[in-house]
């Protein structure tokens, strides 16, 4: 596969004069690499593209499936990293941040839930992983994203999976990168100058979650009523307005209760 590498690194080096893009057949985790040079030292900015992950995490421990190829020589996912040093006044809202520039990226279709998933209709396109280390006095950020190109050949998967060939068809993971990774980076380096405040009207028009019905893995339910300027999950519940900070909370939408009309 022909990958977008040097026009990537054109659009970006501008900014980051020491961007780099990497393109490996296979990896463990492009995460789990990063984090690791980053503790040995590397703090250069990279983009790190794998074409097959054996050990790809989600949030909350979770496995990120990732095919090396559909049988027919077209990768079925694109999964990449973004790692850079980062120094926000506040990290709150990152995910968020990540999430809102990968669908403004792609496809108005798709919706954002709450902290860093990406859904189509009902079902999860892409999962975003944010790590981060200290080295010394700077903060080194790793930006993981996964997105599914095609439907993954196991539906056996905690989450109906979506795909990004039913919006786009003609998108392989080559041209999704080309689309997504420049102004990744952009929404990042702006994150960590503005935060997110400036994005929260952007993100709402993009909630899946907004106006809904919701139960929490910590046992609250109620409306959701959009993100604060953190990026804060705003619950309404019989007890008043809740905010949830904590990515380590799941939300999912409550069960529809089946009508009983004639």
């Amino acid at each position: 596969m022909l990958w977008p590498a040097e026009a990537i690194w054109e659009a970006v080096s501008p900014l980051l004069p020491t961007f780099s893009v990497e393109v490996l057949p296979q990896i463990d985790s492009t995460n789990s690499e990063l984090m690791r040079r980053a503790r040995a030292g590397q703090l250069d900015p990279v983009l790190l593209v794998a074409e097959c992950q054996s050990a790809g995490r989600g949030r909350l421990g979770r496995q990120w499936v990732s095919d090396d190829t559909t049988g027919a020589g077209a990768l079925s996912s694109l999964t990449f990293s973004l790692g850079l040093p980062l120094s926000p006044a506040d990290w709150s809202g990152l995910s968020l941040a990540v999430g809102l520039s990968v669908v403004e990226s792609l496809h108005p279709d798709l919706r954002l839930k709450w902290p860093n998933d990406v859904w189509l209709h009902e079902r999860k396109l892409a999962g975003i992983l944010i790590e981060t280390m200290s080295v010394g006095e700077l903060r080194y950020a790793v930006v993981g994203v996964g997105i599914n190109i095609l439907l993954p050949p196991s539906q056996d998967l905690r989450t109906p999976a979506a795909a990004l060939c039913e919006v786009l068809p003609e998108v392989d993971a080559a041209r999704a990168l080309g689309l997504v990774a420049a102004p990744l980076v952009r929404a990042i380096v702006r994150f960590g100058e503005e935060g997110f405040a400036p994005l929260r009207t952007a993100f709402h028009a993009r909630d899946l979650l907004y106006g809904r019905e919701l139960v929490c893995s910590d046992g609250a339910t109620g409306m959701a009523r959009g993100v604060d300027a953190g990026g804060a999950l705003l619950l309404h519940t019989d007890n008043g307005l809740k905010k949830i900070s904590s990515a380590e909370v799941s939300v999912r939408p409550a069960p529809v209760s089946p009508s009983h009309g004639s």
